[in-house]
């Protein structure tokens, strides 16, 4: 199924080629990107040749991604062809060498033009980076979107201070990323954000408490230097210091005093308080060390994930209501989460399902409906795609299962790979409460792909359950149960709600074709599953934020 405009969509798959094919030119308003460039990881291993096996093993996030393979020639010689980057990728090329770093720029280079393409002309662009390659990054941005449409380099400090020298490093500690913002012309959108006063700050220029109502003020000069109308008069007896005259009117001065905005000091000359709780605050600057990694957001153990507070901040300040929000690279889904908190339309792109899975997870704690609020393209709408998808990825496949129940994926990186015996038979988790004052209980999911599945596999997933000391399991099989699977369910008997007195079989089993037919579990009421999302409370904070 896809979106007729191009809107509240999930789309599955590689986003150069979901550009392409389904994003019209000038029709997103705000683009944040945010590429897998893991900063964790030893990049000088990117410098070395393609032929060395070491990069591959290191640079997990860019596995069949970011190395120099056919692909990465294919488009290296692609962008060639435009003659607005040729020399500029000619000149990388002969600087870097045909290694990873290089495949990196060229992959960027090809979708930074696509972005260019898809960005409405009020529209503004944030990347992600780290300053590991963000100095090439640069070249590449002013080269596509003009040196003048640079609007800022922005610094977020995304950690506090390391006490790594006592381990033996020998530089500065790395504690903060990039964000390059550019424009697609002159006329862009741009909200005025204001930061909060520093308690320094409050302590050092709103020394000054009034007795009546214990506000905080200042206090700022009433007079100016050049006349701007009748300015020249006489108030209450007092006159502005010679060639100094009034700021303001004298219907505006008796205002002000009527509504007790008026100091008068010792000579009877008065002053006005500002008042520190009418204060917007300090206008944004490019330095941002008030949003810590934590803020706004639950973690959900993904490595690249970012504050919401963060993408909050980005979509109010250059987007607004009902505007299109893109994000090419949506892992897992905080710039959807924050567009959809913040009244925007949005657009996810990711390569791969456990990012989906994640983000359709949130979403559904967020009381977002698939198929009603958003859409989702790319996904298997069958049960030969399906297949199609366990048999060329297992992992994917397994992700991609999951979802179809919301179920939170367990025990895996965003790199595609498993941490095989790290999961303890549990491929993923349901949760669900009995009452208000109980605390969570957890259903073990396991997804088997594969034709080999027996009465054993459902003793085993009954194992797991009683050794995670979960109240249920389910079991979601590409084939058909047998017969002797269906009474190794029944052996483990039922869960019996003591809130509602209803009987669940303990283990359930359900086939992917049932799933993608509408067939639902026989768990507890839907209604009860998940507490309050973090998400909808960050909702409620920012609604009484303005109000």
């Amino acid at each position: 199924m896809s979106n007729p405009d191009f809107v509240n969509t999930l789309y599955y798959g590689d986003n150069l080629a979901v550009m392409r094919k389904f994003i019209k030119d000038e029709s997103v308003d705000l683009i944040y990107l945010d590429p897998p460039f893991n900063s964790q990881a030893d990049y000088n291993i990117l410098f070395k040749e393609a032929s060395g096996e070491e990069s591959a093993a290191q640079i997990q996030a860019f596995t069949d991604f970011w190395r120099w393979d056919k692909a990465a020639e294919s488009t290296y010689m692609e962008l060639q062809e435009d003659p607005k980057l040729t020399e500029m990728i000619q000149f990388l090329h002969a600087y870097l060498g045909r290694n990873d770093m290089l495949a990196y720029l060229v992959m960027m280079t090809i979708r930074l033009r696509e972005l260019h393409r898809v960005l409405k002309p009020t529209g503004s662009l944030y990347l992600h980076c780290d300053p590991t390659a963000s100095h090439y990054l640069k070249l590449i941005l002013d080269r596509i979107f003009g040196p003048k449409q640079f609007l800022n380099e922005i610094v977020w400090k995304r950690s506090s201070a390391h006490s790594d020298t006592r381990q033996g490093m020998k530089r500065c500690g790395r504690i903060h990323d990039i964000l390059f913002v550019y424009t697609k012309t002159g006329n862009y959108v741009w909200n005025p954000t204001y930061t909060e006063y520093s308690e320094d700050y409050k302590n050092q220029f709103y020394k000054n408490i009034e007795p009546e109502t214990n506000r905080k003020f200042t206090l700022s000069d009433l007079t100016a230097a050049k006349p701007g109308g009748d300015v020249s008069y006489e108030f209450k007896g007092v006159k502005p210091y010679k060639g100094r005259y009034w700021a303001y009117s004298k219907e505006n001065m008796e205002k002000f005093d009527k509504e007790g905005r008026l100091y008068y000091t010792k000579t009877g000359m008065p002053r006005l308080k500002n008042y520190l709780d009418e204060m917007p605050g300090v206008s944004l600057q490019d330095i941002w060390d008030d949003i810590k990694p934590e803020s706004g957001s639950k973690d959900l153990g993904y490595p690249t994930q970012k504050p919401e507070t963060l993408l909050e901040r980005i979509i109010s300040s250059s987007s607004n209501e009902n505007d299109i929000v893109l994000d090419p690279f949506c892992g897992c889904g905080t710039a959807t989460i924050a567009s959809n908190t913040l009244k925007r339309k949005w657009i996810g792109i990711d390569v791969t399902h456990l990012s989906i899975s994640l983000i359709k997870s949130r979403l559904f704690d967020n009381h977002v409906v698939a198929g009603k609020d958003y859409v989702v393209v790319g996904e298997p709408v069958d049960l030969a795609s399906a297949v199609e998808l366990a048999e060329t990825n297992p992992y994917q496949f397994q992700w991609w299962a999951l979802s179809l129940i919301n179920a939170r994926p367990a025990g895996q990186t965003s790199s595609g790979a498993g941490k095989k015996g790290s999961d303890k038979g549990v491929d993923g988790w349901l949760a669900f409460r009995e009452s208000a004052n109980l605390n969570l209980k957890r259903i073990v999911v396991q997804v088997k792909g594969g034709a080999n599945v027996g009465a054993k596999d459902v003793r085993d997933l009954n194992g797991t359950v009683q050794a995670q000391k979960a109240e249920m399991g389910i079991l979601i099989t590409l084939t058909e149960p047998t017969n002797p699977m269906k009474e190794a369910a029944l052996e483990a008997e039922y869960y019996i709600s003591p809130t509602w007195g209803t009987k669940y079989p303990k283990i359930q089993i359900i086939t992917i074709e049932q799933l993608l037919n509408g067939e639902k579990l026989n768990v507890p009421l839907a209604s009860n599953m998940f507490r309050e999302a973090p998400e909808s409370k960050r909702q409620k904070e920012i609604v009484q934020k303005k109000l």
